[in-house]
């Protein structure tokens, strides 16, 4: 009897046996899954810290470097091309003072009419039959009699730009297709205007850019 405890006994302590080694080999396993996926995470980290940190000194990096477009260069040639060309010059028409003044904002008095309105060009004062210059190259365009401003004489210059000659006599005028040169004569100051006929002797100036009036002081130098 006593003999079949014992036997009992130590096949109890052979399975307690077995079951603290299983139970240390699962530990031991458990663990050193624990260790792998801990040392995974930790590479992954670092190489998740690593990429960020290329990422941020290459944004850094673009943003230190100018970036050139060839647009911009083309623009940059253009620019320097067109600087380079310069505008025309325009040389005053005759030597006389402004005693009217280019005014289409505002309306000034008119001493003919004896109201105020405004005025599309300026008036240079000189005596009758002072010589009037083309202020620059250009083609006579028109040749008429205006029913305000009296004889008048139009030439284009180009690029947009028309140079008009009014309130000139009706002797000795450009004529029609003629083809002149700065400081050319196109004709003579006269008292054709209806419109300034009580204003002191004059030429009166007219100039458009694209068929828009423009202030001929701020293209005509020493006007």
């Amino acid at each position: 009897m006593r003999e079949q405890k014992k036997k009992k006994d130590r096949a109890a302590l052979a399975l307690v046996l077995c079951f603290c080694v299983v139970a240390l080999t699962s530990v031991f396993a458990v663990k050193s899954s624990l260790n792998k996926i801990n040392a995974e995470r930790t590479n992954m980290e670092t190489a998740q810290t690593t990429e960020n940190t290329e990422n941020t000194e290459d944004t850094e990096a673009a943003v230190r470097t100018p970036v050139v477009d060839s647009k911009d260069k083309n623009t940059d040639t253009e620019n320097n091309s067109s600087s380079s060309e310069g505008t025309p010059d325009y040389a005053p028409p005759l030597d006389g003072r402004i005693q009217m003044e280019y005014s289409m904002d505002m309306p000034i008095y008119s001493k003919t009419l004896d109201q105020y309105m405004t005025h599309p060009g300026v008036d240079l004062a000189a005596p009758l039959s002072t010589k009037v210059k083309a202020i620059a190259e250009g083609t006579v365009t028109k040749v008429s009699e205006d029913d305000r401003y009296g004889m008048t004489v139009e030439i284009n210059h180009g690029n947009g730009i028309i140079s008009t000659y009014s309130n000139l006599a009706e002797q000795g005028l450009a004529e029609m297709g003629d083809v002149v040169q700065q400081g050319q004569i196109i004709g003579a100051v006269g008292e054709t205007a209806l419109f300034e006929i009580m204003e002191e002797s004059h030429l009166h100036l007219e100039m458009t850019k694209d068929s828009a009036y423009v202030n001929p002081v701020d293209y005509i130098k020493g006007l």
